[in-house]
């Protein structure tokens, strides 16, 4: 029996999978200010690590698991598979344990061991590729699998299933512009699927043509910022528009931990690797700003992080 979760007056609202999506917009501003930005400008940020599955990913991985349902992709004798670095895997595993799928995760060797901990605690089974490939090494991997026994698996394959942007153009993007009152007039979000930054900029360019769009990335390709992409030297996600961003901005690693350390211990926000980068190049962008409101994207928390020792 699926578990069912009760608000304070005890009234029903389905399961696990009713509660992906609407998180909270933080306010950062205070944490802004005090590294040099200018009084007249805002920082905010989505805290996605309220979704269940603890990432951002879980919007992405219902779209893909649901619409897959819907069109017969996905039947009950086929195992879900894709790579992952690891949130998707968590959310699809997650999933998975819910709707009642059969879940394989293919993931460097090197993520973290939390990170293999909790897919197999959703009853996944993990496949480990070579670490020093990376995620491209796993997105190698995947292939061959699926290639190997196509009838076998329902390959949801993030990055290039247009569900994944989808998902944040009809959730996360709608979700800022209600939140700001459509005040928002920068979105800064990083790079690894491109999924998050691909939908919602999507929506915040319909809304409105002046918000400006700027992606992150780590500096180059010997820069490993948890869940980011350097494009230029890795595999490019199909689903991603190189005409949406007015500006990429790089961050080096070490200017990402030392965010995300930063976060934990002045403003209580205990978050991932990929949400310090995140702020660090809000932080940059907004220190140019005499005005505006900016708004990124904390991807996860840091409890996926701590055996990488950065919070030592």
């Amino acid at each position: 029996m699926l578990p069912t979760v009760l608000d304070r007056q005890g009234v029903k609202h389905g399961n696990i999978l009713a509660h992906i999506g609407n998180t909270p917009l933080l306010d950062l501003s205070e944490f802004a200010h005090a590294h040099g930005v200018s009084p007249a400008v805002e920082l905010l940020a989505k805290a996605e690590w309220f979704n269940p599955g603890g990432s951002v990913k879980a919007r992405a991985a219902l779209r893909m698991v649901e619409d897959a349902e819907r069109d017969g992709r996905l039947t009950s004798d086929k195992v879900i598979i894709d790579s992952s670095s690891g949130n998707t895997g968590i959310a699809l595993a997650l999933i998975g344990a819910v709707k009642g799928y059969r879940v394989h995760l293919v993931m460097p060797a090197n993520v973290s061991s939390e990170r293999k901990a909790l897919v197999k605690a959703y009853g996944a089974r993990l496949i480990e590729s070579d670490p020093l490939e990376g995620s491209d090494g796993a997105i190698h991997k995947v292939r061959e699998l699926v290639a190997a026994a196509p009838t076998r698996y329902y390959y949801t394959d993030q990055y290039s299933n247009p569900a994944n942007w989808q998902a944040h153009y009809d959730t996360t993007g709608p979700e800022i512009w209600r939140q700001t009152a459509g005040a928002v007039s920068h979105f800064v979000a990083g790079l690894g699927t491109t999924g998050t930054f691909t939908g919602v900029g999507r929506y915040l360019k319909q809304r409105n043509p002046l918000v400006e769009l700027v992606a992150v990335q780590p500096q180059d390709e010997l820069a490993v910022i948890e869940g980011l992409k350097h494009l230029e030297t890795a595999i490019v996600p199909a689903i991603y528009d190189n005409s949406l961003p007015d500006r990429t901005m790089s961050v080096a690693a070490e200017e990402a931990w030392q965010t995300t350390v930063d976060l934990a211990r002045q403003a209580g926000l205990f978050v991932g690797i990929s949400a310090g980068a995140a702020v660090a190049a809000s932080i940059r962008l907004a220190t140019t700003l005499e005005h505006g409101t900016v708004v990124t994207i904390l991807p996860d928390d840091g409890s996926k992080y701590v055996s990488l020792g950065i919070f030592g």
